[in-house]
């Protein structure tokens, strides 16, 4: 039985309802697939899945939340052979703020398992050039797997361990930082277990560093979208503040048919830059999906 800490309870009791929160946390996460067009489109595929029920996710075309007869999704022979990838509603989010173009160079800065990666891929039709990045050796193998299960042929595997592309310049750059977790606790619920505020705070640490390197390999008049599946306001307002005050840069509004909440600018004794009005912050209870946060950076 996972219990909610005192201290996490009193953390977010002053950001969110709590209860609803907590209720959101324990509650079962919906499926979610998007369709990769690069080999199948939708109406294809729910030909073949004729026994499934599709729910179209508002903000994503190719997305849906999907019941049907098994909930092993990943075991069926459509998955395998790369026709949709199981993916959670809200991470499809940042790659369609992002608006990867067919043409570009993309960073996928902490790119595996893969599903953003390929998100990006089908968005670019296949065209262009993508890096995709990780820090570590056996996250590649994932990442790999499943750019081949879905047929992904302009995407280079890099193992960078600092994150660091200082000496290339990018048209588009995803920052899908990694975070505590505390918007997907509902995924993982281990999450409970070993959260504690010393915790957030080093990954604060590393997540700043990772948005300022991240910038820094963007080309003039860039994007950069920063993500986490965090609830932090340390993981989330405070590391865009913290953007803004080090280098010239604005944010950009982000229209998405998604149910939002508003952001947090006054967190303990800091009032955040105005701008972050412009990120997207969702909690689970929100749209009944993970808990993220969204900002799309351009560099001027």
């Amino acid at each position: 039985m996972y219990k909610f800490k005192e201290k996490f309870l009193e953390k977010y009791s002053k950001l969110t309802n709590i209860e609803e929160f907590c209720e959101y946390c324990l509650k079962h996460l919906n499926k979610s697939i998007r369709v990769n067009t690069l080999k199948i489109t939708e109406k294809e595929l729910k030909e073949k899945l004729n026994n499934y029920e599709f729910k179209q996710v508002p903000w994503c075309e190719e997305g849906f939340w999907i019941k049907g007869p098994r909930t092993d999704l990943g075991n069926l022979m459509e998955h395998s052979l790369g026709y949709f990838y199981v993916q959670e509603a809200a991470s499809m989010i940042p790659p369609i703020v992002l608006e990867p173009k067919e043409n570009e160079l993309v960073l996928d800065l902490a790119a595996a398992p893969g599903s953003k990666t390929t998100q990006i891929a089908a968005m670019m039709k296949n065209k262009g050039i993508i890096i995709a990045n990780d820090i570590k050796y056996d996250r590649l193998k994932a990442l790999s797997i499943n750019l081949q299960r879905c047929g992904i042929s302009n995407t280079i595997i890099t193992l960078k361990s600092n994150h660091s592309f200082k000496e290339m310049k990018f048209d588009k750059i995803l920052l899908d930082a990694p975070c505590s977790g505390t918007g997907a606790i509902r995924k993982s619920l281990m999450t409970l277990k070993i959260w504690n505020n010393n915790m957030i705070k080093k990954l604060a640490n590393d997540q700043k560093r990772l948005i300022l390197n991240a910038f820094d390999s963007l080309n003039e008049k860039g994007t950069l979208v920063y993500s986490t599946c965090s609830v932090d306001p340390e993981e989330n307002e405070a590391v865009i503040d913290f953007l803004l005050k080090n280098r010239n840069t604005k944010l950009e509004k982000i229209d998405l048919e998604v149910k939002r909440s508003q952001v947090v600018l006054d967190y303990e004794k800091e009032h955040f830059n105005d701008e972050i009005k412009r990120c997207l912050r969702i909690w689970p209870q929100d749209n009944d999906t993970e808990g993220f946060f969204v900002a799309k950076i351009k560099k001027i």
